[in-house]
């Protein structure tokens, strides 16, 4: 009775209050077809001790101790302890939108901290409270740049993930925006003829990610000069920004958007994440989300609030440059928490490490006879050609506790059986000498 506490009177009197003489009629406009009349199969009671215990089992069979080597956009990296610690206090963890800068002043400046870290880390001027997700952020920032020069023709890599591509169409299809895909080159980088071929005076903005969904790494300065000179926006995504630990930030690129789950936020099964965007200053007016500022008390005191709002509720619904209705506020203070407590230094010593890794990966693959698939030059992801999809595979993996990569033929066709593998920080030599003896036989 602890969780269901209601009494047969109780519940006798509750269908007279509402006129009706049983549970049966209660539920009478539910058709007959749907409604099971068989008992659930559940076992006794048990008490809460026992509840525990099998659910413990039960986590225990699902993926723990188990080496996981697959990226393409959300990442295996440690966690630091204080990062839960910290977002579990009560005023971080039910916080809502800081409308009330008076009692909001902790949740606002941890907002404002985590616009700074991204501004640092991208090379670029502003940047908003945060986005739902990488996904997201991709067509929050072509719209973004639509509405900042007019133009209604997009130019997207083909190497930029695939998911942030359908959610991308998904926001174009019906808005009467062009969006073109550019192919990508041997090296795994953008193809730039293909590039220059398609760019006109009618292109808002050239989308590229790096590293790509490849893992290569893009040469953002070119890019920037071939898409400004003809007037469009460069949009740079990026999906694993440990990268930016080691890599020259994208400060040529107009905005800078993507993921940052990285950077203390579990996989979780797939989110929720944080997406991020960052842009120059001039283009601040056709930012989506929310912006906090720093400004100064009554008093003169150091304080924060809420300086850009820029959904209908704020203003006039014409003007409204976003149907945002929340931000990802509790995953955005993990991630302010996690670049906190390692620092610049603590960062680029840990995308050493994810380096470090992947280039030990890629010679022992080389030593096992196999090749990598793109000669571009990588951070922490690769693709090793033609080796998925080959006799007990999965079922050698299973046995030694490894998740494999990602076999591209989901997602290009033409790179059927060439496998995408991520090594981060988290992966010992160990393991990583398992999964080559494995996938190459």
């Amino acid at each position: 009775m602890r969780y269901l506490p209601k009494s047969p009177d109780e519940r006798r009197q509750m269908l007279q209050e509402i006129g009706c003489d049983s549970v049966e009629q209660l539920f009478a406009s539910i058709p007959a077809e749907v409604r099971s009349r068989n008992p659930l199969t559940l076992g006794p009671g048990q008490s809460e001790p026992e509840i525990l215990d099998y659910f413990k089992k039960r986590a225990a069979e699902n993926a723990r101790d188990v080496a996981c080597f697959l990226g393409a956009g959300a990442y295996d990296h440690y966690r630091p302890s204080v990062v839960d610690a910290m977002i579990s206090r009560s005023e971080f963890y039910t916080a809502y939108t800081p409308y009330q800068p008076e009692i909001s002043q902790g949740t606002l400046q941890a907002i404002f901290e985590f616009q700074t870290l991204m501004c640092q880390l991208t090379g670029m001027d502003v940047a908003n409270a945060s986005l739902y997700d990488g996904s997201t952020a991709l067509p929050e920032s072509v719209l973004m740049a639509i509405r900042a020069n007019g133009r209604k023709r997009v130019l997207v890599a083909r190497s930029v993930h695939p998911e942030y591509r359908q959610v991308l169409t998904t926001y174009l299809q019906h808005q009467n925006i062009a969006l073109d895909e550019v192919p990508f080159a041997e090296s795994g980088q953008l193809e730039t003829a293909a590039l220059t071929e398609r760019l006109g005076s009618d292109v808002s903005a050239v989308v590229v990610q790096s590293p790509n969904f490849f893992g290569i790494v893009e040469d953002i300065a070119a890019l920037a000069s071939r898409a400004q000179s003809a007037g469009a926006l460069l949009i740079v995504m990026v999906a694993e920004p440990v990268s930016l630990g080691i890599l020259r930030p994208p400060a040529e690129a107009d905005i800078v958007a993507g993921e940052a789950q990285s950077f203390g936020v579990p996989m979780s099964y797939g989110g929720p994440y944080v997406g991020f965007l960052a842009a120059r200053e001039k283009y601040l007016r056709s930012m989506p989300g929310r912006l906090v500022g720093q400004t100064t008390d009554a008093e003169g005191r150091r304080g924060f609030c809420l300086t850009l709002a820029t959904r209908e509720q704020h203003i006039r619904r014409e003007k409204a440059t976003s149907n945002i209705c929340t931000n990802q506020a509790l995953c955005a203070l993990m991630v302010t928490i996690f670049l906190s407590v390692y620092g610049k230094q603590g960062l680029r010593e840990l995308a050493m490490q994810n380096l470090s890794k992947s280039r030990y990966a890629a010679e022992r693959f080389r030593a096992a006879g196999a090749r990598l698939r793109f000669r571009g030059p990588y951070f922490n992801e690769l693709v090793v050609a033609g080796i998925g999809d080959r006799p007990r595979q999965q079922e050698r993996l299973r046995e030694q506790k490894i998740i494999s990569g990602l076999d591209l033929g989901r997602f290009y066709p033409e790179l059927a059986g060439d496998v995408l593998f991520c090594f981060t920080e988290t992966a010992s030599r160990e393991k990583m000498d398992q999964l080559v003896k494995i996938m190459t036989g």
